[in-house]
């Protein structure tokens, strides 16, 4: 049976005739020699050229990377060997090689060397170590020496290929080749060696039409390759899988199968001739050089042909035809996630047929390679050979004794205990199968899950699923497509309580779960928990909705199971390099057990889950709706609070905010209180919010003085300014208001709301803007020139009548008796109060002599004293609102008079302002 080959173009770059291309083995670069003169690199995952650069006016037939150097190394027809840093395109070094044309370049993998052939018959050896000294000339050849290539299993040997129609091998330190091959009736123009350690073999292709297979050992011809119409310009084996890649001037590439010689597969993309041909160690990816210019093809799949037990114990991989085993217990130590595990792996033997995919059946007793249209199946402990039979495909179910082969595109035979047991022909065909609890069938039509044992259709689904993955209960199925995933719930009990089936099978054996976006490359299922790895590198797990990521990935990684007693989840490259990352089982536990709806479970789970990990089960509780057991569970201050704050559990969402000493936590928290009306606790949130536009609202709100009070003093001492005027404005205290527009350079300002509300400032406020400014030279202080000023004593006297008011705190529903601003005229009710006695001004003296007003410490000179009209008190003076900066150690005289004096018929109380 044929090889089943993916064969994908990933890049094609037209150019002129390109004559050598070869891969770089970490860059996604792509590099192609060109016959005018050229070097091009491009990257083949972009399809961008990245790099252009011109080496000289003649054809380059010769150009390789070195990767350990950063260099490139081009030969060309003008004899010169050339050397560039491919990151700077700064030439390194260039010298005359040879005599004639440089036909090719080989880089040796170990040492310092580069090999060069020539049409002057002559292979050269340099050390660029040794400022690139020609160590070593090989003469023999009789005709131009087309390509050279180092043998990759002995690096002191290489083979040549010559138009002398020969090829040679030779050793290094030695002047004559070890043997020559004869064998070709024209020129040979290429030559690779066997990379597999089983077969010591050459390859050569020549201008006869023909590809020659050479067993050196024996030195002689093993197999002919005829099928070419034109010259063999490029022959290779593939590194990785057991193809060989020939090219000729006919145009087309072939691929044949190494082991068999048989012809599978003929590419042609139109680009005129075939010149040659790369590839590179690890990668499927084989590079093509034409006319008209280069292709990048990529073969077959890169997932590795591995498999891991039920148990965990035991790894089987494929190494090209050899089965190899590693023993997991080996694995001592700290095991660190994605740190390539130590192992050593043990040959189990060689197999018959070229494994593509190996996978063990369900208990792990046994294991089957499918490869080369045929499938073997051998006992897993010895890898003894159980059964055999041709196959395009294999599944196992669910069951570990069935299981089910695909022959072609019609047919599907279904075996139990190795025996075949019953034959399925679907009705729209069968392009791919599928294993598990159901048997899964893909055709044009969609997907159709049939029962193993009757082979009744169970659904058909419209999908073109690429993979099926099962749990191990057998009630959730994951459905994979190119681009998204489905996941379903199976109900085994609605088959049985049919009524009826329509053609599409039973509509409620299934139940749609969830659709997620995204790209699975490998699945599998621990309990309900969906773990698989996307296209982007990361390793996420579904359940009940939620995508949660286990860990990121620096490459691509293939799932190979979890061992549920080490918490660990196993992982493979292409190389079979094997990683591990912690998975805890009893967290996937948990969030069954909550999916299920069984939170008895769930509670019994919980405490064996570390603290650490608590968060992402509080996080998945919470997608569920489960908001009350989240908060429980969570220990993230700041998640907690989210979910105190959902659940409008004030007390709680205070203690977090209080624990994490965020203002705006402290926003939000107040902004619950006040919703509560819990005025208290929003009151003392937005003070540690330094929420003061909140604070205002509320204070003013409330109409709590004290409140405003130790507002107006926060915002001032935190520099908001406008709040704690506005805060002292409503409160009355004119003074402080003053000084905040002074404190912060608002002279101008200060001087005019002075002149409006404290007349008293204002010889002070004009003492101050005429240090500002030349302009302030020219302002008239009240104190010194009072004819300017008309009615400024009865300005004072109505400040100090206006203060008691500030004084005053009145419950709301006063409001009625209270005049509107607009309505009042404040000096003619203090001169109708001051007629009627009920208004008293006090001027007050200082020690200097002069007057000071009783709101105020700052010295007002008059020209005429005024009559103290006021018989009070100092005590009752002391009473009175003063200003923050007052000075209390300031002797205050107080006139007094003789209360004999007074007419008692002059005296009368007023109603009014004994209820005040």
């Amino acid at each position: 049976m044929p090889l089943r080959l993916d064969i994908k173009r990933k890049l094609t770059a037209r150019s002129d005739r390109v004559k050598c291309v070869d891969l770089h083995p970490s860059e996604p670069w792509m590099l192609a020699s060109l016959y005018n003169g050229n070097v091009h690199i491009w990257n083949h995952e972009t399809q961008q050229l990245v790099k252009s650069f011109e080496v000289c006016d003649q054809p380059v037939r010769a150009a390789v990377f070195v990767p350990r150097k950063n260099w490139i190394v081009t030969g060309s027809d003008d004899m010169q060997i050339r050397v560039f840093n491919y990151n700077t395109l700064e030439r390194v070094n260039a010298f005359e090689a040879h005599s004639d044309y440089v036909r090719c370049i080989a880089v040796h993998p170990a040492h310092p060397y580069i090999l060069t052939s020539s049409d002057d018959m002559l292979i050269k050896l340099w050390n660029w170590s040794k400022a690139w000294v020609c160590q070593q000339i090989f003469e023999g050849h009789t005709h131009y020496v087309m390509q050279v290539v180092i043998n990759p299993k002995d690096n002191n040997t290489f083979a040549s290929a010559s138009l002398d129609r020969t090829v040679k091998v030779w050793q290094l330190g030695s002047a004559a080749p070890n043997f020559t091959l004869e064998g070709h009736e024209k020129g040979v123009n290429s030559v690779d060696y066997y990379h597999g350690g089983d077969k010591p073999y050459l390859i050569s292709g020549a201008d006869d039409h023909l590809v020659k297979i050479w067993d050196y050992q024996n030195k002689t011809c093993v197999q002919t390759l005829e099928g070419h119409a034109q010259n063999i310009t490029a022959v290779c084996f593939h590194t990785e899988l057991p193809i060989i890649i020939t090219g000729s001037e006919d145009g087309t590439v072939r691929l044949w199968h190494s082991a068999t010689y048989r012809l599978e597969s003929s590419l042609n993309y139109g680009l005129e001739r075939v010149w040659t041909i790369a590839r590179l160690k690890g990668s499927n990816n084989i590079a093509l050089g034409y006319d008209e210019g280069s292709i990048m093809v990529k073969i077959g799949r890169e997932e590795p042909a591995i498999s891991m037990d039920v148990n965990g114990e035991k790894i089987v991989w494929a190494r090209h035809s050899e089965i190899e085993q590693v023993n997991l217990k080996q694995v001592s130590g700290e095991v660190r996630d994605g740190e390539r595990l130590a192992l050593a792996p043990k040959e189990m033997g060689p197999c018959e047929i070229y494994p593509q995919s190996i996978s063990h059946n369900p208990n792990g007793r046994f294991v089957v390679v499918c490869g080369d249209g045929e499938y073997i199946i051998y006992t897993a402990m010895a890898l003894r050979n159980k059964s055999f039979g041709s196959a395009q495909e294999f599944v196992w179910a669910q069951d570990s004794s069935d299981y089910a082969i695909r022959e072609g595109t019609s047919t599907v035979k279904l075996f139990r205990q190795f025996k075949e047991r019953k034959t399925l022909k679907p009705e729209f065909g069968a392009e791919g199968i599928f294993g598990g609890q159901l048997l899964g069938v893909r055709s044009v039509s969609g997907l159709c899950l049939y029962d193993w044992e009757t082979l009744e259709l169970i659904r058909r689904i419209e999908i073109q699923a690429k993979s099926l993955h099962w749990s191990d209960s057998g009630h959730l199925l994951a459905i994979v497509t190119d681009d998204s995933y489905y996941i379903l719930k199976y109900d085994s009990s609605a088959i049985a309580s049919a009524q009826e089936r329509t053609p599409d099978g039973v509509e409620a054996a299934f139940s749609l779960v969830g659709e997620v976006n995204d790209t699975v490359k490998t699945g599998l299922w621990v309990g309900d928990c969906f773990i698989y790895t996307n296209a982007v590198g990361r390793i996420n797990y579904y359940v009940g909705g939620e995508i949660v990521t286990v860990a990121h990935l620096d490459c691509t990684m293939y799932l190979l199971g979890y061992v549920a007693r080490q918490n660990l989840l196993y992982l493979s490259d292409k190389h079979h390099n094997i990683v591990c990352y912690t998975l805890l089982l009893s967290v996937l536990e948990y969030q069954t057990a909550v999916m299920r709806g069984d939170f008895e479970t769930a509670d019994r789970v919980l405490p064996t889950i570390p603290v650490q990990h608590r968060s992402r089960v509080a996080h998945f509780l919470e997608k569920q709706g489960f908001k009350k057991e989240a908060l429980a569970v969570s220990t993230d201050p700041e998640h907690k609070f989210e979910l105190a704050l959902g659940l409008k559990e004030l007390d709680t969402v205070v203690q977090l905010a209080e624990e994490i000493g965020s203002t705006a936590k402290w926003g939000q928290a107040a902004e619950l209180a006040t919703r509560q009306a819990r005025l208290d606790v929003a009151q003392a949130a937005l003070h540690r919010a330094q929420h003061y536009g909140g604070l205002l609202l509320l204070s003013t709100s409330a109409g709590n003085r004290e409140m405003m009070e130790k507002l107006g003093k926060s915002s001032g001492e935190n520099g908001k300014n406008n709040v704690s005027f506005l805060a002292y404005f409503l409160l009355g205290d004119l003074a402080k208001c003053l000084q905040i527009l002074i404190d912060t350079d608002r002279i101008p300002e200060a001087a005019f709301f002075a002149r409006t509300y404290l007349p008293s400032e204002v010889p002070r406020v004009v003492g101050l803007w005429r240090g500002l400014a030349k302009a302030g030279q020219s302002l008239a202080d009240p104190s010194q020139y009072p004819n300017l000023f008309p009615g400024y004593a009865d300005a004072l006297k109505t400040e100090q009548y206006l203060a008691k008011e500030s004084c005053v705190t009145k419950p709301a529903s006063y409001h009625k008796n209270i005049k509107p601003n607009h309505e009042r005229q404040p000096i003619e009710e203090m001169k109708v109060a001051e007629k009627e006695g009920k208004f008293l001004y006090i001027p007050i003296k200082s020690e200097d002599g002069s007057h000071k007003d009783n709101t105020n410490n700052e010295v007002i000179t008059e020209k005429e004293e005024p009559t103290a009209l006021i018989k009070e008190t100092k005590e009752d003076f002391s009473k009175q609102q003063k200003p923050a900066d007052y000075d209390d150690d300031i002797d205050l005289e107080i006139e007094t008079m003789n209360l004999d004096d007074i007419d008692p018929s002059d005296l009368t109380l007023d109603e009014d302002l004994l209820n005040d």
